[in-house]
């Protein structure tokens, strides 16, 4: 099986030996193809609609791999029982409903090693929270497809990440990797740290663009347009402020 750049990522991002929970499945193509290439030991398939979940299961059918990958009809992680994943990947979903299944299948992440995320909007809300909450950053990624930027996220769960933290002081290093700046919740603390190509692709590309937009509108005046103007410069330079990570 062949996966788009995108999903490629997201599944590069598990780490092998796990038993994968997909939530938000769809046609269950990331579990399918970490199984076909032997970098889980068996996943848990799930979506909350029962059309994507048939498709799932017909494509699971097809790889024959039903006896490695389940399905199941579920809200986030409702159907899913302590003990059955140690990972969970949610991908391509507004950063509202990511938010919104790790909040309420917290009980159950919690028993998890580690989450894959690559949430499709307001990316800065959904790192706040995984610092507010206690998630663990171990790595970021963006990929770039058909004109689209896609970043995504591995991350360990409270309670898990333990190991990952190393230093003689872990409280204090772990309040350290926790504060982030403004200019991080944006664009990812590890990906301007790394200097990651598609990263800095993605803010000229933006600061291109809102200046040609300022260019359109110079020369008019009026309050919404003096409003969209001062939008336009502060994101501008916000962008800027990435950049600067890319500074020799």
């Amino acid at each position: 099986m062949e996966l788009s750049k995108r999903l490629q990522a997201v599944a590069g991002l598990v780490t092998a030996g796990s038993v994968l929970a997909d939530i938000g499945t769809d046609h269950a193509y990331i579990p399918i193809w970490l199984a076909e290439n032997g970098r889980i030991r068996g996943a848990v398939a799930m979506d909350v609609n029962r059309g994507p979940l048939e498709r799932a299961e017909e494509n699971i059918r097809e790889h024959g791999l039903e006896d490695r990958i389940l399905t199941r009809l579920s809200d986030g992680f409702a159907a899913l029982e302590p003990g059955e994943a140690d990972c969970a990947v949610i991908a391509g979903m507004g950063g509202g409903l990511t938010v919104r299944i790790l909040k309420e299948g917290m009980g159950l992440v919690r028993t998890l090693k580690e989450c894959i995320l690559q949430p499709q909007s307001e990316i800065e809300k959904v790192r706040a929270f995984l610092l507010e909450e206690g998630f663990l950053f171990i790595s970021e990624d963006m990929v770039e497809e058909d004109g689209k930027y896609y970043p995504m996220m591995k991350i360990a769960c409270p309670g898990r990440k333990e190991s990952l933290i190393t230093g003689e002081d872990p409280a204090a290093e772990e309040r350290r990797e926790n504060d982030w700046d403004e200019t991080e919740l944006l664009y990812g603390r590890y990906l301007l740290r790394d200097r990651n190509p598609v990263l800095r692709q993605y803010l000229e590309r933006e600061i291109h663009i809102k200046q040609q937009i300022l260019k359109g509108i110079e020369g008019q005046d009026s309050p919404r347009i003096a409003a969209r103007k001062q939008e336009l410069e502060k994101e501008i330079r916000k962008a800027e402020k990435g950049l600067v990570y890319y500074a020799v």
